[in-house]
């Protein structure tokens, strides 16, 4: 069976090892969206991995209600994204970008208008802002007209992100935003050939990745999903059924990878209870297949020697671990991470990780 440090082809990607980056929001573009250059320092700190996964992209201003989030929708954003992956590649990494749509997640002070959804709800919990937390509005089902709009702003970001210089694209179809609200039925009421049965909520993600594939090829084209269990107030009554059928239809198109977000009963950072769903998707999905949610590298290496996954992409880790690979190759321990800095502006806590030969050099 490979090793975690094996090769492994992702569509157009030779990536060098199975330890991907996940994607993580961390918020320090501008107020416009705009990538910056201490963005060109932390993609390129990491780029031993062997796909890096950009944090949640937004493909348009409807789409995006996260402070300094970054996008792909404007001009100055592609230029902005330039450097960054110029900065990856040079260091001998792989990017794709994470195309985003937040649904009903995005609060309207952000600028989008009112947010839209499968249906008319209300999301839990509260929005970041740049005035704080707020309590989530109610967002407007989105109307069948307003669709092929929606798939266009898809490619549009697509072709955007291949013009900054990205190696491919990932569709963020998981985690309670807009395509996870259409997929699952606790969020998609709908009675017409987006709602009801499982062929129906399916199909806006199915319409969008061939979208996108067909803009920017099937091989630079991959899926998050995140099957088990609520997210962000987002829930299904049979995710057995849904996602399996979901992952067929992904494969049908011939991606180049499916990512998926399953934690477990007892998580770190969300807690599950339903159980994996990826035994089911193994056997539809026929191309590489990328788990993701609290792996060591013994929980790793052990998915992979069972043929449960082809890759492993690991999240919280990489905030605190620039040199993640090296330090699962030499089995060192990795540095705590500290939440107090995930999202805020500076560098602190986010181009400040020392690798393992720094920490040394400190310590004598």
């Amino acid at each position: 069976m490979p090793s975690l440090f094996d090769p492994i082809k992702l569509g157009a990607v030779e990536a060098p090892n199975r330890i991907l980056m996940a994607p993580l929001t961390r918020g320090r573009s501008t107020r416009e969206h705009v990538p910056t250059a201490l963005m060109q320092t932390y993609y390129s700190q990491r780029a031993a991995a062997g796909l890096i996964i950009t944090e949640a992209t937004g493909i348009s201003r409807q789409g995006l209600g996260w402070p300094y989030a970054p996008g792909l929708w404007t001009r100055e954003q592609v230029e902005g994204w330039k450097p960054v992956v110029g900065a990856v590649h040079a260091a001998g990494g792989r990017i794709f970008a994470q195309l985003w749509h937040m649904g009903r997640l995005v609060h309207s002070s952000l600028g989008g208008g009112q947010a839209v959804s499968a249906s008319a709800t209300i999301a839990p919990h509260k929005a970041h802002t740049y005035d704080g937390r707020q309590p989530y509005e109610e967002a407007r089902a989105l109307r069948l007209d307003e669709i092929p709009d929606l798939i266009g702003d898809y490619e549009h970001a697509a072709a955007n992100a291949i013009e900054a210089g990205f190696d491919g694209v990932q569709i963020h179809a998981a985690n309670g935003y807009l395509i996870d609200q259409f997929l699952r039925d606790g969020t998609n009421l709908r009675d017409d050939d987006y709602g009801g049965p499982v062929e129906n909520r399916i199909r806006l993600l199915r319409q969008v990745t061939q979208a996108v594939a067909d803009t920017v090829g099937a091989d630079r084209t991959a899926v998050r999903l995140s099957p088990n269990g609520e997210s962000q107030g987002v829930n299904d009554s049979d995710p057995f059924s849904l996602f399996p059928a979901a992952a067929a239809a992904l494969s049908e198109i011939g991606i180049a990878f499916l990512e998926l977000r399953e934690p477990a009963p007892d998580g770190t950072f969300g807690k599950a209870e339903v159980d994996p769903v990826h035994p089911h998707i193994r056997k539809v999905f026929k191309g590489p297949l990328v788990l993701n949610s609290d792996y060591t590298r013994a929980r790793a290496q052990q998915a992979l020697d069972a043929g449960e996954a082809d890759a492993i992409a690991f999240g919280r880790p990489y905030i605190s671990n620039p040199d993640l690979v090296d330090r699962l190759r030499r089995g060192a321990d990795l540095a705590p991470d500290v939440m107090a800095t995930w999202y805020s502006q500076g560098p602190e806590g986010y181009v400040d990780y020392p690798a393992l030969a720094n920490e040394a050099s400190e310590a004598a």
